[in-house]
């Protein structure tokens, strides 16, 4: 696996589960790729950062709905 096909599967893992066979050719050139291990982190980190804004946002709009009901 070439850091093309590593970067292509650790964003394919966001939307779906990897077989098995992906899995393990990924984890093999993670351990041994730094930059393709940087990469994934930051897209996990990315991934928790939106989940966490779109749940504030939604807990606001919530909020200020409730406020503009008589």
């Amino acid at each position: 696996m070439n850091c093309k096909q590593a970067t292509r599967l650790l964003s394919e893992r966001q939307e779906r589960t990897l077989s098995r066979k992906e899995q393990m050719a990924l984890k093999i050139h993670i351990m041994v790729c730094r930059g393709c291990r940087n990469f994934g982190d930051q897209m996990t980190a990315l991934r928790s950062f939106s989940k966490s804004y779109s749940k504030a946002r939604a807990s606001t709009d919530h909020n200020a709905g409730d406020k503009n009901e008589p």
